[in-house]
């Protein structure tokens, strides 16, 4: 009977630590800015100043460790190059800060929410979420705007309270296809920065006004693989931040 009870206790202890993911479930663990996605768009500069970088998706095991999926491919950030931002990521005060207009891709963690684009050119995704932008779809980057830093359709609106705003449907090809980032999400802090995205590249590639860009091809396979059930977000860093904070955050 010992045994049957003891063979009885192992196979709960199995069944325990697969419906966990065999991630430690101990109460005493400070739970870390990545704890509860399963996907994450890695993104690595040089340094802060460096306006190229290297992308790579991870996902996460059944074990809880990542698995690196595809390969590295490259991007471009900001021309300014990094900036801490507002995002999952605890506040940092060594290295320079993202502000508005300052030319700086955000660095830290931040929610990837919604891919966005022309409606003809929309890929199938099936898991998920896509905006179709038309004519009449901003982002307004008006500070002093209570509609700062938010995407929507201008004529769905009342009242315009906004000066200025970028226009989703652009007549070169760069937000043809992207992703969302939840840079400075509620409550919004003004001139923190707004209109943060992952496009496309320009044409010639340049660096860009402080999202991060990269071939249509990259693009289109990285939305094929993410999948809101996963919550994925995109870390971004310099190598040296990178290093530091590896195993404080649980990255890739």
């Amino acid at each position: 009977m010992d045994n049957v009870r003891r063979a009885l206790w192992i196979a709960a202890l199995i069944v325990i630590c697969c419906a966990c993911g065999g991630r430690s479930t101990g109460r005493d663990k400070i739970p870390g800015p990545l704890d509860a996605s399963d996907q994450c768009v890695l993104v690595l500069a040089d340094g802060w100043d460096s306006t190229e970088g290297v992308l790579r998706l991870f996902e996460r095991s059944w074990t809880g460790s990542w698995k690196a999926v595809g390969l590295e491919i490259p991007v471009f950030l900001g021309r300014k190059g990094l900036g801490w931002g507002r995002g999952l990521h605890p506040e940092q005060t060594e290295g320079p800060r993202k502000t508005e207009g300052d030319g700086r891709a955000p660095a830290g963690i931040f929610t990837l929410d919604s891919a966005f684009g022309r409606a003809p050119l929309a890929p199938q995704l099936k898991t998920f979420p896509f905006l179709v932008v038309n004519g009449q779809t901003v982002c307004v980057d008006d500070g002093v705007s209570s509609r700062y830093n938010t995407v929507f359709q201008a004529d769905q609106v009342p009242v315009r309270n906004w000066d200025s705003c970028e226009n989703m449907l652009r007549s070169d090809a760069r937000y043809d296809l992207g992703l969302l980032v939840g840079h400075n999400p509620p409550p919004v802090v003004p001139e923190g920065g707004s209109c943060i995205f992952m496009h496309l590249f320009s044409e010639p590639p340049l660096p860009t006004s402080g999202c991060t860009s990269m071939a249509r091809s990259d693009m289109e396979r990285l939305l094929r693989h993410l999948d809101t059930a996963k919550r994925p977000v995109l870390v971004q860093l310099p190598r040296a931040e990178y290093g530091r904070l590896k195993k404080t955050w649980e990255l890739p």
